[in-house]
């Protein structure tokens, strides 16, 4: 039986500058690092009002890249347009533009410098403590 989402995993071939990249744009530092000792090979982050993970993984342990056949994972933000200018702002590079959807809607995608794709999404009917 399905739970919910538990953890969204990205593969890097640079671990550590994946982690500074997303602890500055998340603006928290990763609870959880292995190695201990020595350049990580796995870091995660906790995310949100339900401490969602982000694992990044070194990408020499990923089973094989998804290409943009994979899934998107959008981000709940209040201003789609501004949160893909930020992320452009920060190295990332266009994957989709934002697209003003019917009802209040918006997203756009991203690639993060590592090669992930990062989707935010303006949804006017997120829960409370999910949107602004």
């Amino acid at each position: 039986m399905f739970h919910g989402m538990s953890t969204v995993s990205l593969f890097a071939d640079d671990v550590p500058a994946a982690s500074d990249w997303y602890a500055d744009l998340l603006g928290i530092q990763p609870y959880f690092v292995r190695p201990v000792d020595g350049p990580p090979a796995y870091i995660e982050f906790r995310i949100g009002p339900d401490d969602h993970e982000l694992g990044i993984i070194d990408a020499r342990y990923a089973p094989h890249r998804l290409g943009d056949g994979g899934i998107v994972l959008y981000w709940h933000v209040d201003d789609a347009h501004a949160a893909y200018d930020d992320l452009l702002a920060r190295g990332a590079t266009e994957h989709q533009a934002p697209i003003d959807r019917e009802a209040g809607f918006v997203t756009a995608s991203v690639r993060d410098p590592f090669g992930n794709i990062v989707g935010v999404i303006r949804n006017p009917d997120a829960r409370p403590d999910t949107a602004g």
